[in-house]
């Protein structure tokens, strides 16, 4: 900052001005310190030389500065029936070339779930003949062995888990495959007893 208040002063002002520190400051002018070296020679004083424009290729240049260039991939022709066309771009082609592989995924979706839902309904119907060929007798004779074989696996499972608490190694992974036992039984059992419900119940 002061030496730029420095050099806005004029020349006289300048070589005479002094700073606390410094008594006295001569300073010199950019001007001043080239006056003092070494003169140039012509050569290098004088500004460059412009580069040599041959005439041509500034008639090759003007002559193809205005062509479009067909080869490049941005500039597209059209037939003559453009407008007629049913597709007339790659944009809407590949738009309906996705939409139709759409359409035939869900189509084959729909295949496989009207395949997998008669399957279950031949499951189904079958699980239904062969319960209702059951006599009253062997079907409550079944019912009830169910039952007991239901009531024994539970007690049998409360014992082991039992004994592991007593030994101090019951851990949540005993826990969690006793009761993943009892769900698959207990979904086993809903299931039978709803078919030998709708079978032997209606009677």
């Amino acid at each position: 900052l002061c030496l730029l208040h420095l050099l806005s002063l004029p020349e006289p002002l300048r070589t005479q001005t002094s700073t606390p520190f410094q008594p006295h400051i001569t300073m010199a002018s950019y001007a001043d310190m080239a006056a003092k070296g070494p003169k140039q020679t012509p050569e290098e004083a004088a500004a460059p030389q412009p580069p040599e424009i041959s005439v041509e290729s500034v008639e090759s240049v003007a002559s193809t500065s205005s062509l479009v260039d067909v080869d490049m991939p941005s500039v597209h022709t059209v037939p003559h029936d453009f407008n007629e066309q049913d597709v007339k771009t790659d944009t809407q082609a590949d738009r309906i070339e996705r939409e139709d592989e759409e359409q035939r995924a869900r189509a084959e979706a729909d295949l496989a779930k009207k395949k997998a839902a008669g399957k279950a309904r031949k499951a189904d119907s079958w699980l239904k003949r062969q319960f209702s060929s059951l006599s009253d007798g062997s079907a409550s004779a079944l019912a009830i062995s169910n039952l007991v074989g239901v009531v024994g696996l539970s007690t049998f499972l409360g014992y082991k888990a039992w004994g592991l608490y007593e030994r101090g190694r019951l851990s949540w992974q005993n826990i969690g495959l006793g009761l993943g036992i009892l769900g698959v039984v207990g979904l086993g059992e809903g299931i039978f007893g709803s078919y030998l419900y709708k079978t032997k119940g209606k009677k």
